[in-house]
Formats: structure tokens, sequence, C-alpha cells
């Protein structure tokens, strides 16, 4: 077995900033803050994890900017709370090895939760796109609370920097408040936040302006961005073509593409295609690292900002291809860092042809549901029980365990839930009360 060729080499990228390999984690959500949501000694021992197993670029879980509107009940927020010792010690485990690593920083909007917030801000009072349960009707934010937010992703840019992190990423995919603006079914505005494409991209525009003035031009910035939302008029891909355009003046140095929401949830794989019944390995696998190829070939050659795909790379030679195809500079991948912490060394060192293929040893029984659910139902289904077992890997492995390959499928919406329940009782404990909404 040769080791990697294409993968193993360094990207220099538009900053200054060098990443060591093309292997990238992207966001994976881990929940592990204090109550009072600061970096916790799970997420060090994560990091610090992830770090010796050998990607070149670790992108951290989404970090909220805003207490009132929170994803779950383990997010890290930076908010007038403190923690910036933690924030550096978590920085400083996640860079051990030499690799860069850069927090995404977030605002869920209409994905925050109806039990933080009964009505969460968002572009437009409107609920199209989201899921019929767990959240609230959204309001329309005001000007005034769009300037703020703008603002306050600067600030948390600014910490991040100075708490030792090489780079900084916007979440402006998978639905959230960045996301939201971009789509006409979430952004019903007439004003100059709204309406026209250039008036949905002036949020993130904005944003990334300023962020880039608050962390100076010799620092990593990027934006995630969906393709597309896969909803019926909504975000779509000749939009997304559009805003590459614009993006392409803002100094990025790292697009990275996925797609998706809460609803329609294209970044884990749960679209759902064909007869269930044939769902034979190699198609399945082939499917998933098509996800995003298409929307790659089409953004390369209007792209002046290097690109990482997230969405289904699960070979090392669907990898490579992509690289030599010169279709992606980075390799994006989430969930087999769930699975694994030292996979990426394996892939490079030409140990491993492949990456845990989580999708494939942890698969329900379609046969026990044929008749009581759809295929998408199923597929849906399937892909959250997946997200829960993961989530539940990800505190064994913060908690410096090995992965619990014994906990099922079927146990681990219940075992997740369990967690973030703890974790809320701890929160609120920590707070004295339950935080007011605003």
């Amino acid at each position: 077995m040769t080791a990697a060729k294409r993968i193993a080499q360094s990207l220099t990228l538009p900053c200054g900033a060098v990443l060591p390999n093309r292997i990238g984690k992207s966001a994976t959500q881990e929940g592990l803050a204090t109550p009072l949501g600061h970096a916790s000694e799970l997420n060090v021992t994560l990091y610090r994890r992830w770090s010796e197993g050998g990607a070149g670029l670790l992108i951290s879980g989404d970090v909220m900017v805003d207490y009132s509107h929170r994803e779950r009940p383990g997010n890290i927020v930076i908010d007038d709370n403190g923690g910036i010792d933690a924030l550096r010690r978590w920085a400083k485990a996640g860079q051990v090895a030499g690799n860069q690593l850069w927090m995404q920083i977030n605002q869920p909007g209409r994905q925050t939760p109806i039990d933080v917030q009964a009505h969460p801000m968002a572009p437009s009072a409107n609920m199209a796109g989201l899921p019929p349960e767990g959240f609230g009707m959204p309001r329309a934010m005001t000007e005034a609370e769009i300037l703020d937010l703008i603002e306050r992703f600067g600030r948390v840019a600014a910490t991040a920097r100075e708490a030792g992190f090489t780079g900084v990423q916007l979440h402006a995919a998978h639905g959230f408040m960045a996301s939201s603006f971009l789509s006409p079914l979430c952004n019903t505005r007439d004003d100059a936040w709204g309406g026209s494409l250039e008036n949905r991209a002036r949020f993130l525009i904005e944003s990334l302006r300023a962020m880039r003035r608050a962390v100076g031009n010799d620092f990593a910035l990027s934006v995630k961005m969906n393709a597309a939302d896969f909803h019926r008029g909504g975000f779509d891909m000749e939009q997304s073509m559009a805003v590459i355009v614009m993006l392409n003046a803002e100094s990025l140095d790292l697009l990275e593409i996925s797609g998706g929401n809460y609803d329609a949830p294209a970044m884990i794989g749960a679209m759902g295609s064909g007869s269930p019944l044939a769902r034979k390995k190699a198609e399945r696998t082939l499917r998933r690292e098509a996800y995003f190829m298409e929307y790659a070939r089409r953004a390369r050659p209007i792209a002046a900002m290097p690109l990482m795909i997230t969405g289904g790379f699960r070979t090392l030679d669907a990898m490579e291809a992509a690289l030599e195809e010169d279709a992606t500079d980075v390799i994006g991948l989430a969930r087999p860092f769930c699975a694994s912490t030292d996979f990426p060394a394996k892939l490079l060192n030409g140990e491993a042809t492949e990456v845990p293929m989580i999708e494939e040893t942890m698969l329900l029984d379609r046969e026990a549901y044929i008749g009581k659910l759809d295929d998408r139902a199923f597929n849906l289904m399937e892909s959250n029980m997946q997200l829960a077992w993961m989530y539940v890997q990800l505190t064994n492995l913060g908690e410096g365990k090995d992965i619990d390959w014994g906990l099922s499928l079927e146990e681990s919406p219940q075992a997740f839930a369990d967690l973030e329940a703890a974790r809320e009782l701890a929160r609120r404990a920590a707070q004295g009360e339950v935080v007011p909404a605003r």
C-alpha cells in the first residue's frame, strides 16, 4: 500500500497561512461546553486527540455569538460571559501537531430551539422550510438588531484571534442565520436586507467585512455556504454561484461548500434516493462521494478563493481524484471524525484507503419499517439516529474514552437525550435561573 499523494501536499492560503495537508475536519457541533458556555476540558481533550490524528485543518463546532440564541445546551458562547483562558487552552490543545485550528462562528436564527427562544430573531417572520416541531414562529429583526449581530461576528472573530486560533469561519449554511438571509423563502424583507439577491447577501458580506476588519489581513477567514438548500423556491445553485462572484471581492481564504438545512439535511445524506431495498454498499458510497462534485466543477472556474468540499468523501481514491481534477483544494470530512481520531494519519501514510464508514456499520433494518415509513422518512430517521450516535461518541472521546461500538443505533437517541438533559440542568443550576428571553 502506497502513501497518499495530492492529499498529503501542503496548501498556502491567500493570507499566508499554510495547511500542512489537504484533509479538513468540518464543524461537528460537539456540544461539550461548561454550564456557563465556556470551552471545557472535554473540548481540550477532544481537539488534542484530533490534532494528533493528522488532519491539516480542524474547524471547531459552531461557537455562538449571542447567549439568548443558542442551538443546544452544550454550545460554546462568546457573549460577555468570560472564558478567555478556557478558549486559550482549547486553541493550544487543538494545534499540538502543527495543524491549523479555526473557530466556526454562528448565530442559529430561526433554528434556535423553542425552549431557548419562543420567537427567535430571523430575517422575516415565517417558518418556511422549518421542521413542524421544535421551533417557534420567528420574529423579523429590526435593522438595529441586524447591525448589532454583524458587530458581534466581528467581536467574536477578534476574540478567536486573541485566544490563539489561527482562523475563523462564518457559518452561512444549513439554515442558520446567515443562510436564512440568503434564502428567498426565509427572507421576504422589502428593505435593503431583502428582495434582490444582492440585498439578501448583504448580511453575509457585511458580516465577513466586520470579521476581516477585526482580525486583519494576515489571518485566515472562511465562510461555509450551501450549494443549495434543497427547497423549491429557496436558495439554489444558480444563486449560490452568483454569491461566489460577490465573495471573490472579500479576500476569503477558503470557501467551504455543503448543503441543506434541518428539514432537508443533505449535509448528513438524508435526502433519500431509489429503493431502500437496493441499498448496496458500492451504490451508496458512489452516491455519497458525489454529493457536491457537480457544484464544485461549476464553482471552480469562477471562485477566486480555495475551495473545501464537504459531504460524503469516504475513499482515498475519490479524494485524490477530486484533488487531481482540481475540483477542490481541501477534502472536508465530519462524520468520520466521530468514529476515529487518527484516520487522517492512516490515509496520509498509506495504512488506510478509506475512512470509517458509519453509514455502512450503523444501519437500521429497513424491512422492519416497510409499510410504516416512506423512503424519505426512513432515511431521515436513520440519519438522525446516526447523528445521535455520533454526538454520544464525541462525549466519549472528549472524556478520553474509546468509541462505544456497543451502543446500538436504536439506543442512541435516548442516550443523546439524556446527555443533553443533564447539560441543560447543569446550565440552569449554574445560572441560578432560566435565562430570560429577549
